[in-house]
């Protein structure tokens, strides 16, 4: 009895080994490839459990996401106008065909992205080799990433491969370029920046010259104003005064002697040599028409 026990258990964990080896799984971002004796038998892409013939057939993943080929150091092409610039790129590729990309590359990840590198580089090397430094850099960089990844990808099919995106992610000058280049856009700006002080000197000039002209004409129509205006008054009052004489000359002749007195004298020590005779003194002396008149 303890035999045939022993015996069932040996078979149930055979069974049980055999399935083991004979299951698989495949995950969703993988690629399936089953191998029966070294030769490809099938690609599974969904994902789910599969079976397999234990000993007979073996099962190699590959991934199905996008992958980075992302190069280590800036690349140096050369332009149309024959300089050298510094490139940094990467591609986004996938594996699209697996049995064709484990039959072109046997599956290395490695190898896949050497034929890539190569493709790319020498893509790039051409494009910028037709474009000047200017073009590369702004001008027309998207228009060389999409030329490159349609090259790229054509290329990339032949191993069952993707090519989803090329990116140029920096173009530098080398060193010894970019110290001259520098010089050269400093010595261009200050040319600029002088230009643009020369006009402003010019033109600042040119406003203080009209404002200086629209001064003096101002200056020079208000003095003519007030002169008018002063002549006017000046005018008016002679009149008055003129008015004023022909209503009363004595009295305006007695007015006028008095404000001569009160300017000669207007201090005690203010001393006037005139003669006796003079009119000056025609109001000053004792006069008996028309009443007693004295001034002492």
């Amino acid at each position: 009895m303890k035999a045939s026990l022993n015996f069932v258990s040996a078979i149930a964990a055979a069974v049980l080994v055999v399935l083991s080896m004979s299951m698989f799984t495949v995950d969703q971002r993988q690629h399936a490839v089953v191998f029966q004796l070294g030769e490809v038998r099938e690609v599974i892409a969904e994902p789910g459990l599969y079976f397999k013939w234990p000993l007979i057939q073996n099962v190699r993943y590959f991934d199905k996401r996008i992958l980075t080929l992302d190069s280590a150091e800036p690349e140096r092409f050369i332009t149309s106008e024959k300089k050298n610039v510094l490139v940094d790129s990467y591609v986004k590729w996938r594996i699209v065909d697996p049995k064709l990309y484990y039959v072109s590359v046997a599956g290395d990840e490695s190898r896949a992205k050497t034929r890539l590198s190569q493709t790319v580089n020498a893509g790039l090397r051409e494009e910028f080799g037709k474009r000047t430094v200017h073009d590369v850099v702004s001008g027309e960089r998207d228009k060389i990433m999409e030329q490159m990844r349609q090259k790229a990808d054509l290329d990339a099919r032949k191993i069952g491969v993707q090519i989803v995106d090329v990116r140029v992610k920096r173009v530098d000058l080398p060193t010894e370029v970019s110290e001259s280049v520098y010089r050269r856009m400093e010595a261009e700006r200050k040319r600029v920046a002088n230009e643009l002080r020369s006009e402003g000197s010019a033109e600042a000039e040119k406003i203080r010259a009209d404002a200086d002209r629209q001064r003096e004409v101002i200056v020079a129509e208000a003095y003519r104003d007030a002169q008018k205006v002063k002549g006017d008054g000046d005018a008016k009052a002679a009149a008055i005064y003129a008015q004023a004489f022909n209503q009363n000359p004595e009295f305006y002749a007695f007015y006028r002697s008095l404000e001569a007195y009160r300017g000669a004298f207007r201090n005690k020590s203010d001393v006037v040599v005139v003669e006796p005779s003079s009119d000056f003194f025609k109001y000053m002396k004792n006069v008996s028409k028309g009443g007693d008149r004295s001034v002492k």
